[in-house]
């Protein structure tokens, strides 16, 4: 039986805040093709699931100020969407990746509607990024940010003050991590690229008479499908491996 209906209300409502703001920002459920509605019922259960473990860190905040329940909604949903934005940023990387890609092979094919978000993107590219996502998702990559989420309420109990400084260090070295591991990823064909283009340069020199941009075009695309045909399953897998590290450091 409930004795307190206001006070585990409250304390419902203080871990849906950290919750939601990380669903907020997650990627594959914070997808604008994901319904909005979905996404509320999907944080509410979770919190609802994580609540008894978290009772006796969030029951006693809940008997504060009104101001200081605010502040105390605020942080917590800045905390969420922190945690959210480090898985963000990686898989946005992918994204960098199949941009850098698209460009190196010379398939740059007018953008179409991207299938996770509502932009426009490369048909490739778009490709790129939902088999990264969707092996993320395989892995169960949701519950390694939903179990940090947990262990953050040691790490960054209720009410703490947040640093924005440390906030920054977090973000800053998420993207230098990704952004190594999508650079790894595209050196194959950016210089499979080089190699072509530099190639080409030194044959139009011998023959300028020849219009040797028509005539590599086909080449070069076919060349940079039929790499990323060979690769596509390591790139992927690697891309998977590396989400658990980059996270779990920070």
């Amino acid at each position: 039986m409930i004795t307190d209906p206001q006070g585990t209300v409250l304390a419902l409502f203080l871990a849906f805040c950290r919750i939601g703001g990380c669903f907020m920002t997650l990627p594959g459920f914070s997808s604008g093709r994901v319904p909005t509605n979905i996404r509320l019922f999907l944080a509410l259960g979770l919190s609802l699931a994580v609540l008894p473990m978290l009772w006796d860190t969030l029951y006693p905040r809940v008997s504060t100020s009104p101001a200081t329940m605010i502040g105390l909604i605020g942080s917590e949903m800045l905390i969420g969407i922190m945690y959210g934005m480090i898985a963000r940023v990686y898989v946005l990387g992918l994204q960098f990746t199949g941009s850098i890609l698209t460009m190196a092979i010379g398939f740059t094919a007018p953008g179409g509607h991207d299938v996770l978000e509502d932009s426009q993107d490369t048909a490739m590219t778009s490709l790129i990024t939902f088999s990264g996502l969707m092996m993320l998702f395989m892995l169960d990559f949701h519950h390694v940010v939903f179990r940090a989420l947990v262990e953050s309420y040691s790490v960054t109990p209720v009410g703490s003050v947040l640093e924005p400084q440390k906030l920054l260090i977090t973000l800053t070295d998420t993207l230098r991590a990704s952004t190594n591991i999508m650079l790894r990823l595209a050196s194959p064909f950016l210089i499979y690229g080089l190699l072509f283009n530099v190639a080409i340069g030194l044959i139009n020199k011998l023959a300028p008479q020849i219009p040797v941009y028509f005539i590599s075009t086909p080449y070069l695309i076919t060349g940079g499908i039929f790499m990323l045909y060979l690769a596509i399953a390591a790139m992927v897998r690697q891309f998977a491996d590396g989400f658990a590290p980059v996270f779990n450091s920070f």
